[in-house]
Parts: C-alpha cells; sequence; structure tokens
C-alpha cells in the first residue's frame, strides 16, 4: 500500500483547484498550472483537502498512486510559493547575459552559447556569473537549470564549468601531484 498516495494534500491559502474530469489545474499568485491524471487514478476535492485514490491493486495503479499524489504536491507548492534554481558561472572568461527571451553564456567555447527560456520561466542575472531561474512548474526549472549546466559541467582539475549554487567540486590533484 502506498503511504505517500494516502496522505491528503493540504490546499494551501490562495491556492483554486478545479477538476474537470481527468484534468486538475490549480491557480495561484504564481501562477496557474494544468495537468491530466492517468485513468487509473482518481482525485477528489474534500473540503480543504486533495485525496487521491486508486482504482485496484494492480502494479500501473500502485506505481501512479503516490507519484500522482507527489506530482499534484508539487503543483499545490509551485502556485503559492514557486520553485527556484540557482547557477554559478566559474572560470576566467565565462560569462553570461540575458538577451531578450534567451540566455547566452561564453563557456571557453569558440562559439557562444544560446538557449531560449521557457515560457513560464523567468530568469535573471544579478551579475555576469549567476544566474536565478524562478517559476511555478518544478519540474521545467529543475530541467532548464539541468539543460544549462550541462552546456559546461564542472570539470575536475580547475572547477571550471556552470555549478549549481552551493555545489561542492572536488578538485583532483592532477599529474604534477604524482611527482
Amino acid at each position: 500500500m502506498s503511504r505517500v498516495g494516502n496522505k491528503p494534500i493540504k490546499i494551501l491559502d490562495g491556492v483554486k483547484i478545479s477538476i474537470d474530469g481527468r484534468t486538475v489545474k490549480m491557480e495561484g499568485p504564481k501562477g496557474t498550472l494544468q495537468w491530466e491524471h492517468p485513468e487509473v487514478i482518481g482525485v477528489k476535492v474534500d473540503g480543504g483537502e486533495v485525496a487521491v485514490t486508486r482504482s485496484s491493486d494492480d502494479r500501473t495503479p500502485k506505481a501512479m498512486h503516490g507519484t500522482t499524489r507527489a506530482l499534484l504536491q508539487n503543483m499545490v507548492v509551485g502556485v503559492k510559493d514557486g520553485y527556484e534554481k540557482k547557477l554559478e558561472i566559474v572560470g576566467v572568461g565565462y560569462v553570461g547575459t540575458i538577451k531578450g527571451d534567451s540566455i547566452s553564456l561564453r563557456l571557453g567555447m569558440a562559439n557562444e552559447l544560446v538557449r531560449k527560456i521557457p515560457a513560464g520561466l523567468k530568469v535573471t542575472m544579478p551579475d555576469q556569473t549567476h544566474i536565478t531561474i524562478q517559476g511555478c512548474d518544478k519540474q521545467t526549472v529543475g530541467q532548464f537549470a539541468a539543460e544549462i549546466r550541462a552546456l559546461r559541467k564542472p570539470e575536475p582539475y580547475k572547477g571550471k564549468g556552470v555549478r549549481y549554487a552551493g555545489e561542492v567540486v572536488k578538485l583532483k590533484p592532477g599529474k604534477a601531484a604524482t611527482k
């Protein structure tokens, strides 16, 4: 039995939930999210809580029970408070700028890397080496942050590259340390 799926979701102040068939729509101060849950899962609003049920104890409904509840919880938190990821650019000459609806990064390559900012995300750069990604959809925020980091992951000898704020990169000593 899913322990996560059985736990009810508390509806936070300022969040409106509407269910139309299999489509769950949530509105809050940070934005609006919409998601269509699987057929084998049932979602009901009871007062100030959302209950998630499954149709049977077969494999697929059991697998989707806790997942559906977690996704709905993330939606409630997202439309109320939002999500944020911070990135740091480390390296001499490694900089970034925001140009319109895209982010442009110079990361030690011959060309400038340009990525379009997805709809619904707010990307800011307080300076040239720090990136803040904010939005109400947890998956979109995390995915875009991962795509930016993947452009130049921190390398293990000098630590240059794009990393999450607070990420610790363990540096290797290099071949000079062997003598």
